[in-house]
């Protein structure tokens, strides 16, 4: 409650102060209601019993031109997973070098992703939610600078962004609540546009820390390592100070009536318990006056090389020449040997899973639609599948 007080009150205060600069405040809203099939694997947010709270949002945008090429932004956003509690997810200043060039430093988004600057407004694409397999990161907005530079190359529009910064705070990781920071986190995006066609590539490298502290049978795991001085099997088990890097592309075609596009992308963090990451999606859409109707196919790869796997000793030998088993609990000749609970651990990382999705799309009012989303999601590597329908209305204001 008293962060949506703090929220009201800065927006209150930024329209008393209306007459000392070029304010414009601006909003948006998702009213999403969703129901899956089967309340044993985890889709959306959504169980079998019809839900507002996953998906639903209200944000509000305030934008101050103060002169002389300097203005600030901040976006406060509620969300329903999140009891509505406001927060801040973007704070930031940026400066006007020139018509071309534009320096920014706060805190903003990655520029990861095709719909990275509005991926909480639902009104400016076609889903209820972008594909969940390449969007569903697992880190949120974090502080930096940015440097954005526009131009034209021949017949294209050329945007390209560089990032510099870190972040602190939650990854959806390992349980779902994992804390962890980004230090030197180096970001690129060059994105190219001619009529109908519009192109993005994205490269970011960072050096990641995430705790496993909310997991105990890996914080056990780790200490059992360390305890048998396997420091390097440590090292590879920890998420700590190790290099990550994503690599994202993507296209998208707008042609008369006809929409395709689609997003592929590779996320790595160097000799870790995080697996190598591929997803993509690729989505059809086609508009029929206020209509749209969509297709998406997207699919989601996480696995670890074979070279990961049993490399932790069964044996080691000490200074006096005795074997010693390397086992959970070295007491017990039966106990579990480390190597297979580390194996345990990594293909616990895994997943494969792909999801389609088909819905509609009705503008019914210039600055709100309707939306109808229904989507299967089958896990290869479990043998389960589930569905979820989703309503929604989506609003600009």
């Amino acid at each position: 409650m008293k962060k949506r007080l703090i929220a009201m009150a800065l927006i209150c205060a930024f329209s008393g102060v209306s007459y000392a600069s070029d304010l414009r405040i601006n909003g948006f809203a998702s009213i999403v209601a969703g129901k899956a099939s089967d309340n044993n694997m985890a889709m959306f947010g959504y169980e079998d019993e019809v839900s507002f709270s996953p998906e639903s949002m209200f944000a509000v945008q305030v934008s101050s031109d103060l002169g002389d090429g300097i203005s600030a932004t901040a976006q406060i956003i509620a969300r329903g997973s999140e009891d509505y509690d406001a927060k801040f997810e973007w704070a930031y200043v940026s400066y006007d070098i020139n018509d071309n060039l534009r320096l920014s430093a706060g805190k903003m988004r990655l520029p990861l992703f095709r719909y990275s600057d509005f991926l909480e407004v639902g009104f400016a694409y076609r889903w209820i939610r972008p594909p969940q397999s390449v969007y569903n990161f697992a880190f949120s907005t974090p502080t930096g600078i940015s440097l954005l530079y526009t131009s034209q190359l021949g017949d294209w529009d050329s945007t390209t962004q560089a990032v510099y910064g870190r972040f602190e705070g939650d990854f959806r990781a390992i349980t779902g609540k994992d804390e962890g920071k980004l230090n030197d986190i180096g970001a690129i995006n060059w994105t190219l546009s001619k009529d109908w066609l519009t192109l993005r590539a994205s490269y970011v490298v960072a050096e990641t820390t995430i705790s496993l502290a909310n997991s105990p049978s890996l914080s056990g795991l780790s200490n059992a390592l360390k305890t048998y001085n396997l420091q390097n099997d440590y090292n590879n088990l920890l998420i700590n100070e190790d290099s990550g890097t994503f690599i994202g592309l993507g296209f998208a075609i707008d042609y008369n009536n006809f929409l395709f596009d689609g997003e592929y992308t590779e996320i790595e963090v160097d000799n870790s318990l995080l697996p190598e990451q591929t997803q993509y999606y690729v989505s059809f859409g086609y508009r029929m006056n206020d209509w749209l109707v969509h297709l998406t196919y997207e699919r989601n790869d996480d696995a670890h090389p074979d070279s990961r796997f049993n490399q932790v000793p069964e044996f080691i030998t000490l200074a006096n020449g005795n074997q010693v088993r390397v086992s959970i609990d070295p007491s017990n000749p039966n106990s579990r040997l480390i190597k297979d609970a580390v194996n345990g651990a990594l293909k616990a990382t895994h997943n494969d899973t792909s999801t389609v999705t088909i819905g509609a799309r009705y503008d019914f009012h210039p600055s709100a639609a309707f939306k109808v989303d229904w989507s299967r999601l089958d896990n290869d590597l479990s043998n389960q599948d589930n569905d979820v329908i989703t309503v929604a209305v989506d609003l600009v204001f």
